[in-house]
């Protein structure tokens, strides 16, 4: 007669362990524990998306605070890589981006990007030379125009994949290859505009940049007018340089004559999740804005009504374009935890007025 055996011990799947490590993250966001950022660092570097990503939507279902620390976290040690060799200086590389819109006609075409190769070589050098990045600092920018959907596939761990991919390089080393780098170059939607159709287009171009972490071009000056006025030199330099940038830009983007005939709107020069948000926003809006006016023209006259819906864990920003028939147009979007819902609002205001929108109103639903 066989005897009875214990079952073996076997590993918890996956999927179970993932979870109950993301609620480990979770649980040193909420105590704001100095551990918190060598685990962030640890599932990083081990291509760990389930877990991180997990405990982000855990602490936004807990805790503003811990939500916004964790996300913080994740997003700053994604992007922006310290590294020391032997006795050397420390050094600090990051992924930066700069988001634009592209007005064309018949839209870009994806095989004609960044094939002027001195286009391309004076595009790189203008970063250092017209101050965006420091005098000292070595910059690489991806030979791609990405387009949202691109830029929203990258994850954390990819990212982070993509920094230490671009300081080996940066540093003098011998790649071979970069295979995050090339995942991420995935290949844009497709588009949908016919060859005569005016086209607004949202692209990115992303880079990084390594310098030493004590170099003093990047140091803020302390709160007050020298900081105001630092900043506000930081922008003029932006600004002269998205004039004097374009004309390269376009060469990058297009070919022969279409090159010249290209529109470019450039936003902010941020951070990868900084730069990715600010034109999604942007994206959105353009979206409503382009809708809304069709409907207006197809329609005459209407009113706006903006409507937040609030839940315990939720909250999203609708707005609808009604007419003497009823809806003509209708937008939505989900609103982060902690977004200024004030301001959010303000915004919409602002852009059903430069429609000619005079009667707006804004109603809350509240769970």
């Amino acid at each position: 007669m066989q005897k009875n055996k214990r079952p073996a011990k076997g590993h918890p799947p996956a999927a179970d362990k993932d979870e109950s490590l993301s609620h480990e993250l979770c649980s040193l966001a909420l105590a704001q524990d100095p551990e918190l950022r060598h685990a962030v660092r640890r599932h990083l570097r081990h291509g760990k998306d389930a877990i991180l990503l997990g405990a982000i939507e855990l602490a936004r279902g807990e805790d503003v605070e811990a939500y916004r620390h964790l996300k913080e976290a994740i997003e700053e040690d994604a992007g922006t890589v310290l590294l020391r060799k032997g006795d050397g200086p420390e050094l600090e590389i990051n992924a930066f981006a700069i988001p634009l819109f592209v007005h064309s006609q018949g839209g870009l075409r994806e095989a004609d990007g960044f094939q002027d190769e001195q286009a391309y070589a004076a595009l790189l050098d203008s970063f250092t030379s017209a101050g965006l990045e420091g005098p000292k600092a070595k910059v690489v920018l991806v030979q791609h125009a990405y387009d949202l959907a691109e830029m929203e596939r990258i994850t954390p761990s990819q990212l982070n994949a993509m920094v230490y991919e671009a300081a080996a390089a940066l540093s003098g080393k011998k790649v071979a290859e970069a295979p995050a780098l090339l995942r991420s170059i995935a290949g844009w939607q497709p588009s949908t505009f016919g060859a005569a159709d005016e086209a607004v287009e949202l692209r990115f171009l992303l880079g990084f940049a390594l310098k030493r972490a004590d170099d003093p071009f990047y140091a803020m000056p302390p709160a007050g007018k020298q900081q105001d006025a630092w900043f506000e030199a930081r922008l003029q330099r932006y600004q002269d340089w998205t004039v004097s940038a374009a004309p390269l830009l376009q060469r990058c983007l297009a070919s022969g004559a279409r090159a010249p005939a290209l529109r470019l709107n450039f936003q902010y020069q941020d951070l990868f999740y900084g730069a990715l948000q600010q034109g999604r926003s942007e994206h959105w809006m353009l979206a409503m804005m382009a809708a809304f006016g069709a409907a207006l023209d197809a329609h005459g006259s209407a009113r706006a009504v903006i409507t937040l819906v609030e839940t315990e864990d939720d909250a999203a920003l609708g707005v609808q374009l009604l007419g003497a028939a009823g809806e003509l147009a209708h937008a939505d979007r989900r609103l982060d935890v902690g977004d200024d819902v004030d301001a959010e609002i303000e915004d919409l205001r602002d852009a059903l007025a430069t429609l000619g929108i005079g009667d707006i109103t804004v109603e809350l639903t509240a769970p």
